[in-house]
């Protein structure tokens, strides 16, 4: 039986140093991360740019440290913890370079179990930096999105005084330490898809903080307006779920039991504001990119690969196409996706400098392709209701602006209508499934089911009173209903109409 992994074990093989990490260097400053979330695309993606940039730094005065928080489930503490902190990544797919193991994490906390002793690292003045990978759930958002929703009971829970069970409230609290203990400047770094995430992080911070009972709440946003940085970040790398191929990989590569390792595709990017007043990691060294067109990045990310994403699965369910990959193969798919791009995107979208959209399309494209990922339809095409707007209003917005019809944008709104209304109700993962199902099969006509649909969704509502939106649409959804080679052949017949068009 191949021994589990561990520092000792790791380092008699070699795989470490022989001096102990936490040891480190004499004079040399240990300085940590505290990362709220840290499930798998925490440790494929930003963990793993600690470690290369630590592994590539010239800089022998500082040592950066990682400790992870679990926000549910306490499983990465039990696969971890055992281990020393230590895990491996594998890469996987075209372009994939093999299994890094990961060194930079101490330890993981159990958020819900230990909330005190997560508090208090925020607190300590070693830690600079508090990292978030929470999923847009995890902000506890009002419906607006500016602030904490109060009505929420774990907000509620939090602010009366209980040991914090949110990512915002342990934040807050371990704010008000520091603040009482002076313990420095720090920056709070959102790395979940959200647009502004830092300046979405800050608002749901001080809206929590504003909402606290107690006195001092004044002082308190004083002094986050002076010591603490919500810089901005896009993300993006593709993290598909750990399997037993991937721990066999692994120990194939380390010669020991890995059961936390974590795969994700060899692509990779991260685009940050520098804006971290209590210092930094050099992620540049890992191939993190220092920018202030963060949010020209983060619209290209959200209204081409998100969007892409979202098109392909909504086809994808229509047709029983299992994932992703499945769907990408199918050329007509493909051509729909390349279509909304070149047509409805591009035309309307800020790039960032230097940037080539066609080919940043195709490369989207490609990496859909890449089977080893498994992104099934139901996944990607889940919670439609929370997703289609910010994934694809602005296109659809921008084109009815200029007085073009977002026929390829409205594909995908239309397929996923067409799945919420005729899909086996089993298979519509959405919070207001049932909802929207009953409702949009209840009103007469295609055009009002429709309507009601995205009325229950609260999508596109001011925009569905321009005709053409509407019309569109429901275009594409009775071409749904005629069948999955009705709908392979219109978008092929359209999509050759316009190339003639065109030249």
């Amino acid at each position: 039986m191949m021994p589990r992994l561990s520092r000792p074990a790791a380092r008699e093989e070699g795989l470490l140093p022989l001096t102990p990490d936490a040891a480190g260097v004499q004079g040399q400053q240990s300085l940590r991360i505290v990362h709220l979330g840290f499930g798998a695309f925490a440790r494929a993606h930003t963990a793993l740019y600690t470690e290369l940039a630590e592994l590539r730094s010239q800089d022998p005065s500082q040592q950066w440290r990682v400790v992870g928080v679990t926000q549910r489930s306490n499983t990465v503490a039990e696969q971890l913890n055992p281990q020393d902190g230590l895990y491996s990544v594998v890469d996987v797919g075209p372009g994939a370079t093999g299994v890094q193991l990961v060194t930079c994490v101490d330890e993981v906390l159990s958020g819900p179990d230990e909330s005190d002793a997560v508090v208090a690292l925020i607190a300590d003045p070693q830690t600079r930096i508090v990292c978030l990978t929470i999923t847009e759930k995890g902000y506890r958002l009002d419906a607006a999105g500016h602030g904490i929703d109060c009505a929420d009971p774990e907000i509620q829970a939090d602010l009366a005084g209980r040991a914090p069970g949110t990512a915002v409230g342990q934040i807050v609290r371990g704010l008000q330490l520091r603040h009482r203990r002076d313990a420095g400047p720090l920056a709070v770094l959102s790395c979940d898809n959200l647009p502004g995430n830092g300046e979405l992080t800050r608002e749901a911070v001080r809206s929590f903080i504003r909402a606290l009972p107690e006195d001092g709440t004044e002082e308190l946003l004083a002094g986050v307006q002076d010591s603490v940085s919500f810089p901005n970040t896009m993300v993006d790398r593709m993290v598909p779920q750990p399997t037993a191929e991937t721990v066999e990989q692994a120990a194939r590569a380390l010669g020991f039991t890995d059961e936390g390792a974590v795969p994700g595709e060899h692509f990779t990017q991260w685009i940050i504001e520098d804006d971290f007043p209590g210092g930094r990691p050099q992620w540049e060294l890992a191939g993190a990119t220092f920018s202030d067109q963060v949010r020209q990045w983060e619209d290209t990310k959200l209204r081409m690969l998100n969007a892409g994403h979202t098109l392909l699965a909504s086809l994808g369910l229509c047709v029983g196409a299992p994932t992703i990959n499945d769907a990408v193969q199918e050329e007509a798919f493909a051509r729909a996706c390349r279509e909304m791009y070149r047509l409805e995107v591009l035309p309307t979208l800020e790039l960032p400098q230097g940037v080539d959209g066609e080919a940043y399309g195709e490369e989207v494209l490609h990496r859909f392709a890449n089977e080893s990922l498994g992104h099934t339809t139901a996944k990607v095409g889940s919670d439609g209701s929370l997703k289609i707007g910010p994934r694809l209003g602005e296109t659809i917005t921008r084109c009815l602006d200029r007085g073009l019809t977002p026929q390829w944008a409205s594909l995908a709104v239309g397929a996923w209508v067409h799945h919420v209304l005729h899909g086996r109700e089993e298979d519509v993962a959405d919070p207001l499934a049932e909802q929207m199902r009953r409702q949009g099969l209840a009103a007469e006509g295609a055009e009002s089911s429709v309507s009601e649909v995205l009325r229950v969704a609260g999508l596109f509502e001011d925009l569905l009173e321009r005709d053409e939106l509407l019309r569109v649409i429901v275009e594409w959804v009775r071409i749904l209903r005629t069948g999955d080679e009705a709908l392979r052949s219109e978008i092929i017949r359209r999509s050759e109409e316009r190339s003639s068009a065109d030249g």
